[in-house]
This record gives C-alpha cells, structure tokens and sequence, in this order.
C-alpha cells in the first residue's frame, strides 16, 4: 500500500463537502476519483498532496515517495522556451554529464597513479550514468512533447507566450518526464485532441508508478483504471474496476440498497402496528410484550435511505420546424490564415436526422469549419449550400453568446422577449436553475453551469440542426449521460465537434474525420472508426510489403517504361542496402566501444598515460561516429 485515507473529512464555514472518505491504493495501481462537478474531487486532491488541511481523519502515505500533481488549468510564468524548460526535470543528470565532460579534460593533466585512480573513478561514474538511462533523456524529452501535441517548431516557444491549455501541456509534460512514484492527475485530458489521449493513455498503462487521477473522460478511465472510487453525497465508495464495471455495479448496488431499506421499513411498520395492538389490549401481559418488541425494534440496526440521484439535467429537444432531407451540403472548401493553410478539398453532406460527429487532431480548424458553416467566417474555396427549412442552432464551447453582466434570468428573457416568466423559470429549472441561481450573474458561473444555459437558449429557438462545439466540455459524467440520451432521441439533425470518445460511440452515426487534405468519411460510431482504420493500417502496410515485392515485368507501354520501372527496383535495393550497412555499422561501432571500455579497466592500461589517453580519444571519436549513424538510419528509415 504506498496511500490511504481513512475517516476524512472537510468542511467550509457550515458547508461539508466532505466526510467519510476512505480508500487505499497500490502501488503501480492506476486508480480513478469519479463524482458530479461539486462532489468535492479537486478538493480532496489538494488535502493529498498538502497544499490544504483536512479537519479530521488521517492519511497515510508511504515513506520517501515522491508526489506529482496535475492540477486544472496549471499556469506556468517563466521565459523558458518549452524545450528549456523541460530541460529543467534533468537538471541533476545534465550537472552529471558536465561533470563526466570535465573529468574527460583532465585526463589531459594527468600521469602515473592519479590518472590511474582518476580513471577509474571516471569509468564508475560514466557506468553509473549509463545504468540510469541518462543518455536518452533528450528523445525522451522530444517524445512526450510530441505525444502530448507540441511540434519540433513549437519547443523554441516562449512559455510565458503560450494559452493556458498549452501551459497545462508543458507542466503534464514536465511531471511525467519527472516519474514521480505517485502522479496525480486532475482531468488531464482536457486540453488535448484524440490522438494525445490515446499517446497518454499508452502512457499511463504502461507506467511503472501509481496513477490517481480525476477524469469525466469515460473512454479514458475503462482504458487505464483498475480501481473507481466514487466522491458522492460526501462519502466514498470503492468499485474493483474499469469505469464500466463501476457504472453498472453501482445501479446494482442501488437497487440492492433501496430493496433492502423497503423491506426494512415494511418490517419496521409492521412491528409498530404489533406494538400499537398488543398495548390496546390493556393487559400486562400484553404491554409486557409489546415492551420486549419495542426493545427488539430499538436494537434493530436501521438501515440509511440510499441517496437520491444528483438532479438531472432535463433537456427535450424537440424542432418545432421540420427540415427539408438535405441538410447542408459543403464542396472543396478551403481555408488559410495569412501563409498557414488549415484545410482544402473539404466535401461532404449532412442528411435530416443524421448525428454527425467531427473529429481530428488540435489545429486542423474544426471550429473554422463549423465557423465557415454558419456564416462567420469566410472560406477561401469551395461552396455551402444550406437545405429548406433549416434552422440552425449554435453552441459554442467558450460560451462567447452569453452576456456577462446579464443574470441567467435576464439572458433567456432578453433571448425571448415574448416568452413569460413561468416558461421561463420551467425551461431554467429543467436544466438545474431553481429558486435564487436564477439571478446569478452569467459571469459568476462555472464553465459547466454556462454550457447549461447556453444549451437551454437552443432548445427553445426554432432550431431543427444543432451544431455543438465540445458540447461535453465541464460537464460531468451524469450531465453528459443526460445530454447523451437527450441527442439520440432528438428528431432533428445534430453536428458537432468533440474529443469525448465515450460521448461519439454513444452518439454518432456518421464521422467526418478532418484533416489538412480533406475529410474522411466513417458511417458508424468510434469503434467503427477505429475498426476502420485498423483496416486501413493493415491494407496500407501490405500493400507496402507487395510494393517493395513486386517484380515489374514488360508491357506494351514499351522499353521507356521498362527502364523506369528497373529503375524503381535499382533504388529500392540501394536503399535496403544502405540501411543494412548502417546497421551493421552501428553494432560493430558498439561492439568497438565495449572492448575499448573493458580495456580502459585493465590496470595495464590504466597506469599507461599514453596508452589510456590514446584509447580514451578513440572511444570518444567512435561515441560521436555512433550518434551520427543513428541519425543517419532515422533519416533512411
């Protein structure tokens, strides 16, 4: 066990938000903190790693081990560039390579017994420098960032320059190049595109430490978890588990609960009714016994009512007007910003009641496209034409629709000027705004509560298309269930953009995968999609293999097109060799290396200046020799 909790509990002012929490993690264990937005998750990872106290209870985490948080939105201010600033985790090994550097000089200096022992010490410590790995934390730095979506051209980047979600990446990137024993991760893919949570999740399984981690990505969690624990009415539950198994354990145990409470009660109803006959009777003998089973009823342990459900979030979104069977309908679209191209040849079409999903890597211009679709912004190629009938209706995941200044009341009012204030208070409260909320000002309100209204001011317009930006984004995992159910039953025709796998295979009918080059077209939900490309993958790497296979043979096209096609093969072989002679460059360059090694250890050698100046100046050429051809077969590769 490298963590526990035991009996913790957290209050501010006369609001608990937590008491009784208990649990206990693993070590290497990859767990999951799950609850509604407010159940107190981020709260309860800040009494963990200190930064805030609880008011009682106890935590217990293993001796010397080394935490790492991820929290929400983590700013970073510091003029580093990104690759600098990674820099910074191999602080301790980068002071290690210099100093192997300056013990390299002094051999220069050295002669008889002190370059012997110098020697010696040198080679001990570059052993030890090898054991830890410490040559590769360049690649390794490149790969993370990589993974987590940074390109080459961004690692010069000033940090302080970048967005917050940026920022956000930068410190992930950091804390998993760290390896702490201990990682804890709040909603760690919120800021990144579907390829980067894959890479993270890869990641993540594969780690060699404990993982905790806050997440309302449920696609993310049944990938890496083993273990739920759940954050509800202030206690805790623990589920042996992926997110799956979680959820549907916890329907089981409800029902359980409540079946048990009911019976329970009808038991306890009936014993009082006992009690109230027999003392009506008036006899001793009969209050004797009515006294015993009220005793009995008094030592009866009483089971709690099991919670009701956090309020769901009520949407019916129904068109009032009917579109006609084509939708929308885009052809060759392009789009540049000043020199940087986002997309071309973009086509496709959107049927009436089609659930049309549209993914695709960060910065690819999903939300320009969906821009260009409704008439914000201009393309610079390509036609839309927009179908009989359609009435769109926007959300827009930064809520830029939403007056700040403006309370949820007065923002649907002023929407909908002919709409009375009973409607008005009954569509509010559909979506969790009851009593005094709905006079909060729009700008005191978390990102979750502005999707919510902004949700609410769709359902009521004349919309019969829905185009969503990140529909998903703060909500939690009950919301996005409600909001789930609510599109697959909607009648009207749906498009939106979202990195939510969960909430895509729950949803859509139809993919639109963007990329630079256009868009490719899946007609199923995500693990169609990913079935699909599988195939693709497979088909392109045979189709690779019969390439380079394949034995051209003349044809009527003529002798040209025989010596072009000889030509072909020629440079394949030329290749294939190139890349085997630089293979078998590099072992034998390694091989090299190690004799050198063993014969720098040799105490005939060590006492010899010369001799042990001469080999060390090969083993260094050779070193430079090696990095240069593992260069060179990535280049041919």
């Amino acid at each position: 066990m490298i963590l526990a909790c035991k009996e913790i509990q957290k209050s501010f002012g006369i609001d608990t938000v937590l008491e009784k929490i208990t649990f206990h993690v693993e070590e290497k264990e990859k767990a999951a903190i799950v609850g509604v937005n407010g159940a107190g998750k981020t709260t309860l990872f800040k009494i963990l790693t200190g930064e805030m106290s609880a008011d009682s209870g106890e935590i217990y985490l293993k001796k010397d081990v080394s935490v790492g948080y991820l929290a929400q939105n983590q700013q970073i201010d510091t003029e580093r560039t990104i690759l600098e600033e990674m820099m910074t985790v191999f602080e301790k090994i980068r002071c290690e390579e210099q100093n192997l550097r300056e013990m390299e000089n002094k051999m220069s200096v050295l002669t008889g017994k002190e370059l012997s022992d110098h020697i010696e010490k040198y080679a001990q410590a570059q052993q030890k420098f090898e054991q830890s790995d410490s040559y590769g934390y360049e690649s390794r730095i490149k790969g993370v960032l990589k993974g987590l979506g940074f390109l080459e051209e961004d690692y010069n980047l000033p940090v302080c320059q970048l967005s917050g979600g940026q920022k956000t990446r930068v410190y992930l990137s950091k804390l998993l190049l760290s390896k702490p024993d201990i990682l804890l991760l709040d909603e760690p893919t919120n800021h990144l595109d579907i390829a980067s949570i894959q890479w993270l999740e890869d990641f993540l399984k594969g780690y060699q430490g404990t993982v905790l981690l806050i997440s309302h990505d449920r696609y993310f969690l049944d990938k890496i978890v083993t273990k739920v624990i759940e954050v509800e009415n202030k206690k805790s539950s623990v589920y042996e588990g992926n997110y799956t198994f979680y959820s549907k354990q916890k329907d089981i145990n409800r029902q359980i609960q409540q079946k048990a409470y009911e019976v329970q009660q009808k038991e306890i109803k009936h014993q009082e009714d006992v009690i109230k006959t027999l003392r009506s009777f008036n006899r001793e003998k009969s209050i004797k016994r009515a006294e015993s089973r009220e005793k009995a009823l008094e030592r009866m342990e009483k089971l709690e009512k099991p919670e009701n459900l956090p309020t769901k979030m009520r949407l019916r979104l129904t068109p009032k007007i009917i579109s006609g069977n084509d939708v929308l309908k885009a052809e060759s679209l392009k789009k540049s910003f000043d020199t940087v191209q986002l997309f071309e040849n973009v086509s496709f079409d959107v049927k009436r009641g089609e659930k049309v999903a549209i993914i695709g890597p960060n910065g690819v211009g999903k939300s320009t496209l969906f821009k260009i679709l409704l008439g914000k912004v201009r393309q610079d190629k390509g036609e839309i034409r927009i179908g009989t009938n359609v009435h769109i209706g926007y959300y827009d995941q930064e809520q830029q629709e939403l007056d700040e200044t403006k309370t949820i009341f007065q923002e649907i009012a002023d929407t909908y000027p002919t709409m009375d204030n009973g409607k008005i208070r009954n569509i509010l409260a559909a979506f969790v705004f009851t009593g005094d909320d709905i006079y909060k000002t729009i700008s005191s309100l978390s990102g979750g509560e502005k999707g919510r209204i902004s949700l609410a001011k769709i359902m009521l317009s004349n919309a019969n298309v829905l185009m969503l930006d990140e529909p998903t984004n703060h909500l939690d995992m009950y919301s996005k269930e409600i909001l789930e159910d609510a599109l697959n039953s909607y009648e009207g025709t749906v498009i939106y953009i979202s990195h939510d796998r969960y909430f895509i295979n729950r949803t859509a009918q139809k993919i639109l995968e963007l990329t630079p080059q256009g868009v490719n077209q899946y007609l199923g939900d995500y693990q169609y999609y990913l079935q699909k490309k599988e195939e693709q993958q497979i088909q392109l790497q045979q189709d690779s293999a019969q390439t380079k296979q394949v034995v051209y043979h003349t044809v009527s096209e003529g002798k040209a097109d025989w010596l072009k096609q000889k030509e072909l093969q020629a440079q394949e072989r030329k290749a294939a060799a190139k890349v085997e002679r630089v293979e078998k460059e590099i072992e034998q360059t390694e091989n090299k290396i190690k004799e050198l090694d063993n014969m720098l250890f040799q105490e005939e050698i060590s006492s010899d200046f010369s001799k042990a100046q001469e080999l060390f100046a090969e083993k260094t050429k050779l070193e430079q020799h090696l990095e240069e051809l593992y260069q060179k077969w990535e280049e041919l590769q």
